[in-house]
């Protein structure tokens, strides 16, 4: 559908099915009847490392509204951190406008990964952002900063009142969970419960529905091992903390997330689709307990970036490897 990107990152599609997609070094692009614009007014990122514009995400809302979420690294004092901005896009696709920042992730780092960033737009109209814990492991059991959480806030960065943490004087009221490594894919079901699929070590590549105030275990808790070869934690297992719905050993490095609404396969309503980045797939997972049940895999999918799940019901996808932009559709 469209080649010739450099590190794209994530896809959002619009209403009449032009799209967005970003780049990694900053640039997001606008594409309709095939032919691609920059856009301009997008915020400077921090661009090191597995940083830099990361996702997209079309507000439900767009018709009315033009609005659209980004997620990027933003330099900070002390390194660069998570933040999301919102801004209108303008009627002919050439620029953002009324860009402002919505959050900004405390503290950052100084590292050049584990960012996260998923952004996905509740039914309740409420954002959640996934965040990576920036390689400092510990951080993601510590509930006074936000590495390693999936977070949830209002559209104008403001925090709902039933946030789990909310009152609680030791924990940054925007978390919904903690205890996560590095989330790169997000997506709800049909009954607007959050799944996300988040990087492992070596092993350990876990998919996990997302509930509030519980503990998804790293680093205490993991099916796998340090790059060093050493035990992670305490194990597999440990009271207080939750077990994933499914994990991957070995690591397949999954990114985007998608759960399809069966609009054009009736068979896959309900299933997951996650992108692989080390071994050029998408994953399709389904059943109770859930499991993979299908590897979609051609030289199309070489390092699936993001998935997403098109107004018509087909299903997008980015390739890295190929720097390119798919569509899926019955034959």
């Amino acid at each position: 559908m469209l080649g010739g990107l450099d590190t794209p990152w994530a896809i959002g599609i619009l209403p009449d099915e032009s799209f967005l997609v970003t780049e990694r070094d900053g640039e997001l692009l606008y594409v309709k009847d095939g032919k691609s614009q920059r856009v301009s007014g997008v915020p400077k990122v921090a661009a090191s490392g597995q940083g830099g514009l990361l996702d997209v995400t079309i507000a439900r809302d767009f018709s009315n509204s033009r609005e659209v979420f980004l997620t990027y690294s933003k330099r900070q004092s002390s390194g660069a951190g998570t933040a999301v901005a919102v801004a209108r896009l303008s009627e002919n696709g050439k620029r953002l406008t009324n860009l402002r920042v919505i959050f900004e992730a405390v503290p950052g780092g100084s590292g050049g990964r584990h960012f996260g960033s998923r952004v996905v737009e509740a039914n309740d109209g409420s954002l959640f952002i996934t965040l990576g814990e920036r390689g400092d492991r510990p951080a993601a059991q510590d509930k006074s900063n936000h590495m390693g959480t999936v977070i949830r806030i209002n559209r104008d960065g403001t925090i709902p009142s039933d946030n789990p943490f909310v009152g609680d004087p030791s924990a940054r009221p925007e978390i919904w969970s903690y205890g996560h490594r590095n989330p790169q894919g997000a997506g709800l079901d049909a009954r607007g419960r959050l799944w996300v699929s988040e990087h492992g070590a070596q092993g350990g590549d876990e998919v996990n529905l997302v509930q509030p105030g519980l503990n998804y275990g790293w680093p205490v808790i993991s099916y796998g091992k340090h790059y060093s070869g050493q035990k992670i934690g305490e194990g597999t297992s440990k009271p207080g903390m939750e077990q994933p719905e499914f994990y991957w050993d070995p690591s397949i490095a999954p990114s985007g997330l998608l759960v399809y609404s069966g609009k054009l396969w009736p068979q896959w309503k309900g299933d997951l689709f996650v992108g692989s980045l080390k071994f050029d797939y998408i994953s399709r997972l389904a059943g109770s307990p859930l499991r993979e049940v299908e590897q979609i895999k051609g030289a199309e999918t070489e390092r699936v970036r993001d998935i997403v799940e098109a107004p018509d019901g087909s299903i997008w996808f980015i390739s890295v490897g190929q720097g390119a932009v798919y569509r899926l559709a019955p034959g």
